[in-house]
């Protein structure tokens, strides 16, 4: 079953003769680059490189004997492990790696992704120079008509249609400096459309996590899950998505006995591992949890103490659980209510118990829902707070936590303050901006504070009438950068945007599938592609999926004319008449703006999530004495004269200023530690009481408090009642007064909005969390479902649950209609099921990652995976004639779609489901758009786009796509 993709040795072909003999003589830099150029002219000549001819790679610089080798760390570009890369560097030129022994969270490992991130540096099909249309053609340009071009077409856009009619797509594969310079770029400009991958991969995390119990961010780490007796994984597959991140799982199993449940639709190469495998339906997670906690109730395995103290709302769940009895949870999810029964004692009993997931529970329209059921499910048993237990939540990209929490989003500013008046005049303080010079950039102070439009939804935003677009007009030019095209649903519809903007502009190390669907939808002028590098070739932080920030350093200089993001951003600014806001306060040499400068900024303003504390000084102080840090708990000796007591990378929330020396939070909810431990309670985000109830926590505090009750968050208005306010030093209290002036009342100033840091200092003190300490939320009063319940997906095949199991009702969010109720009525009434009887779903390789443009033009990784395919199930293969290997059509639910692709006939899938990766591109309805790139950057492996099969369906909390249940039907070619 699980059988290697290939089974032979890729054909020889002209790529072996173009490259075959490059590691012949000892290089220099600049020989290095005068061969890469000349191999990169020869390269060109590879317009027809096709499917399954990639030679074994060979490479390209090894190390130099006698040549002094350097040692640079930065931090792997794919998932969000957090990997070191120890590079060693010869001459300038990035010659080997070292395992990266001293790394707690990746110790001398890498995946195969990982293993070749040096390719990425050298690769013969990045972008060298900016390339602008011209005709239909591609053509070099220089970086400054390119800049100047961009910025006057924004500018006649903006003073034709207003600054919402630009879209500002950022990407997860930003440092965190270069997140925050490009969202407050987006705000100087005056809109909140700007987003970035977190939309398509956990931004239900965040809304459901953060609804449940505070903070929208996995709980504990990859290391802490060796400290589970219970390891449940419900929507990942961290086998192939997360492989360094699986030796902690396997470890755990291993060294514990602990068991370890895998729930998913398809057999995966993580179920392979699993003591216990559960096949359910996809789309029907909330149904398969309740099932689970019907169980829980019914035998009275929940932990009521803790639900006691620390849980609201959770005789509400109770009420919605007793529905789903085990009949009707088998009826929907396709489980046995016995083997149900039997995972749900063990999760229960078997303690400490973690839940594990990935983008299987976020990709659905009930994606937020699907979250909290699994919050709910940790704290109905007590299963949050301590070691091993937690919700484990495996973020995608390497940074996309910290771009998330950075505010590259459409709700709010940085560090999670929202769109209000309040939000906006806070970081007017930390930018030195009066807030009615921020009001002036807007089209209106309505729009400054209301939700931008999800990239899941730009084409829309283009496309429909401008009636249907909630702003003065539609969006009509686009700047893209590190955002790949084919990673968004309903690329046919992506297309029809395409076509429709006044301005396209990316800026990527590859011309991405962006390039091909430009020139597709029959662009002819107005793009541009700007030759951004690699986050090896700059330096700056990143944040591992468990809080962790690491500080990467710069491993060789950009090649050619390539930019970093802080230099592209800074040009922008400047073009646009936005650089002497944007950098008050932050220095530039040349025209890079100096990151450890964005840092300090950012630390000035990000006390609502705890990323006050790491300092540059800090983070780099972690990477030197990665060694000293323990490899379950994290944490360095507190002996140490440079990291003492702190834990690796200071994962937020890391309280006060950087000279308070708050060791980061390793396990959050952890009660049982002190808040100069890293301890913490749930968060008071949502009140003191409700219906005559009390939000706070009752007997439950951390250890060393002073408060032995729950408490709400810490304002002036509070110290002065505690007379704690007599702690503030004389400079705090200044600052604290100064915003209480502007706020209209020193009282309402509050841990969040303090830029002295003076009230977190003092409750920390007294043993006290600045922002509290309430109950987590089982019932959430402001979402649409207050307590989740199941929801048949829009493209279903048992349209007999459908009247009983509806999606959510036609509405208007994030400025756009989401009619998912009328497109779901649609399909039940014209049979599409019966037409389209297969469900399809789709997912990740370990070879590639994303959209995969960096990985499939990496030599050593396309050698691995050659073709697009999907995986059909015996049975089904066999009804349609469909052999393994074979060509087939897979053939969607809308838009008359269809994909050319190979067949995988396998049982890894159930009769009737089909699953597809979702990163190739460079096909579309079987036709090979290599032409389309500009010459000599189209990747070396190409395929059909999942995406181009995908359907409509959207998440009414976050405008979350839904990839990961639709219908197909497959056809052999």
């Amino acid at each position: 079953m699980l059988t290697k993709r290939k089974d032979r040795q890729a054909s020889r072909t002209h790529l072996q003769t173009l490259t075959g003999g490059m590691a012949a003589a000892p290089l220099d830099r600049r020989t290095f680059l005068r061969r890469s150029g000349l191999v990169a002219g020869g390269l060109a000549a590879l317009g027809s490189f096709q499917l399954g001819t990639v030679k074994k790679a060979a490479a390209i610089s090894p190390p130099q004997p006698g040549v002094p080798i350097e040692l640079k760390k930065s931090i792997c570009t794919h998932c969000s492990v957090g990997c070191t890369v120890t590079a060693e560097v010869q001459n300038g030129v990035w010659t080997g790696q070292e395992p990266s022994w001293d790394s707690p969270f990746n110790r001398g490992s890498h995946c195969a992704k990982g293993a070749s991130v040096r390719e990425l540096v050298h690769s013969d099909r990045r972008l060298r120079y900016p390339m602008k249309l011209v005709d239909g053609r591609w053509e070099r340009t220089t970086w400054e008509e390119a800049i100047n071009g961009i910025g006057d077409k924004l500018l006649e856009i903006r003073e034709k249609s207003g600054p919402e009619s630009t879209y500002w797509m950022g990407s997860a594969k930003f440092s965190n400096e270069g997140t925050y310079l490009f969202r407050k770029l987006a705000a100087l400009w005056g809109t909140n459309n700007q987003d970035h991958q977190a939309r398509i991969c956990h931004s239900t995390t965040v809304a459901g996590v953060a609804n449940t119990w505070g903070y929208g961010a996995m709980t504990n780490s990859y290391n802490d899950i060796r400290n589970s007796k219970t390891m449940l994984v419900l929507g990942g597959n961290p086998a192939e998505a997360h492989p360094v991140a699986m030796q902690h799982l396997l470890e755990g199993k291993e060294l514990n006995n602990a068991n370890f449940i895998v729930m998913d639709p398809r057999f995966t190469r993580t179920a392979a591992h699993a003591t216990e495998y559960v096949r359910f339906r996809s789309g029907t997670d909330i149904a398969l949890i309740w099932g689970m906690l019907w169980h829980i109730f019914e035998n009275g395995w929940e932990d009521k103490e803790f639900i006691t103290q620390r849980v609201y709302g959770m005789d509400e769940v109770r009420k919605e659980v007793a529905k789903y009895t085990p009949d009707e949870v088998e009826m929907i999810t396709g489980v046995p209510g016995e083997q149900l029964k039997r995972v749900a004692e063990t999760f229960a009993t078997q303690k400490p118990s973690t839940i594990i997931w990935c983008m299987g529970q976020t990709h659905h329209t009930v994606g937020t829902a699907n979250t909290r059921a699994s919050c709910i499910l940790c704290l109905a048993t007590g299963n949050i707070g301590k070691p091993g237990t937690g919700a484990n939540i495996f973020r995608g990209h390497d940074n996309v936590q910290g771009a998330t929490d950075i505010g590259l989003d459409v709700v709010t500013l940085p560090f999670y303050y929202g769109l209000t008046e309040g939000a906006w005049k806070h970081w007017g303080r930390v930018w030195e901006i009066p807030y009615e010079d921020l009001v002036g950039q807007f089209s209106s102070k309505e729009l400054m504070e209301t939700p931008g439009i999800p990239l899941t939804r730009w084409f829309d935003s283009v496309s429909l009438p401008k009636e249907d677009v909630g702003q003065p007009d539609v969006v009509r030019s686009m700047f893209v950068q590190g955002h790949a095209s084919n990673s968004i649903t309903r690329i046919p519809e992506s297309i029809k945007g395409l076509a429709g903007l006044e301005l396209l502009v990316v800026a990527d190390p590859h011309p991405t599938t962006w390039a091909s669907l430009a020139v597709q939808a029959g662009r002819k002028d107005n793009t541009y592609l700007l030759p951004v590098c690699t986050q090896f070739e700059t330096s700056g932080s990143r944040v591992a999926s468990n809080r962790s920030i690491q500080w990467g350093e710069q491993i060789v200089p950009p090649s050619f004319e390539q930019k970093d993001d802080y230099q592209v951003l800074y040009l922008l600014s400047q073009k646009l008449g936005l650089a002497e806001w944007m950098f008050k306060n932050i220095a530039v040499e040349g025209d890079r703006p100096v990151p450890e400068d964005v840092l300090r900024e950012m630390n000035r303003g990000g006390w609502s999530t705890g990323y006050c504390g790491q300092s540059p000084e800090r983070l780099k102080a972690h990477m030197r004495n990665q060694h000293k840090f323990d490899l379950l708990t994290l944490r360095a000796p507190k002996d140490d004269p440079e990291v003492g007591g702190d834990y690796y990378g200071l994962p937020w929330p890391c309280w006060g200023k950087p000279e308070l020396r708050h060791p980061g939070t390793a396990n959050l909810y952890s009660t049982g530690l002190n808040v100069m431990d890293g301890g913490s309670p749930f968060r008071a985000r949502f009140g003191v009481e409700r219906n005559g109830e009390t939000l706070l926590a009752e007997g439950s505090y951390t250890e060393g408090s002073e408060l032995t009750d729950g408490y709400p968050e810490f304002t002036m208005a509070v110290l002065q009642k505690l007379g704690w306010d007599r702690d503030l030093t004389p400079e705090e209290l200044g600052i604290i007064q100064a915003i209480g002036d502007d706020m209209g009342d020193i009282g309402k100033v509050s841990w969040s909005t303090d830029l002295s840091g003076g009230i977190q200092r003092v409750a920390l003190s007294h043993g006290c969390h600045p922002y509290g300490n309430g109950k987590a939320r089982a019932l959430a009063w402001n979402l649409p479902d207050p307590v989740p319940i199941h929801r048949e997906p829009i493209y279903t095949p048992r349209v007999d649950l459908v009247a009983k199991y509806p999606t959510y009702p036609d509405a208007k969010q994030f400025r756009l209609p989401n009619i998912g109720f009328s497109v779901q009525k649609a399909a039940v009434d014209n049979g599409t099921a019966k037409s389209f009887p297969i469900i399809l779903t789709t997912g990740r390789l370990v070879e590639y990652e994303g959209g995969g443009e960096e990985t499939r033009s990496n030599r050593w990784l396309a050698e691995l995976q050659q073709d697009m395919f999907v995986e059909i199930n015996v049975d089904d293969a066999a009804e349609r004639g469909i052999s393994d290997g074979g060509w087939v059509w897979v053939n969607g639910a809308e838009n008359d779609v269809k994909a050319k692709v190979k067949a995988l006939v396998t049982e890894r899938v159930g009769k009737g489901v089909a699953f597809m990766p979702f990163h190739f591109g460079g096909w579309f309805r079987g036709e090979d758009l290599r032409a389309n790139y500009p010459e000599g950057t189209d990747p070396y492996v190409l395929g059909e786009s999942a995406n181009s099969i995908t359907t409509y369906g959207y998440d009414p909390v976050t405008g979350m796509q839904e990839p990961k249940v639709t219908l197909c039907q497959i056809a052999a070619v």
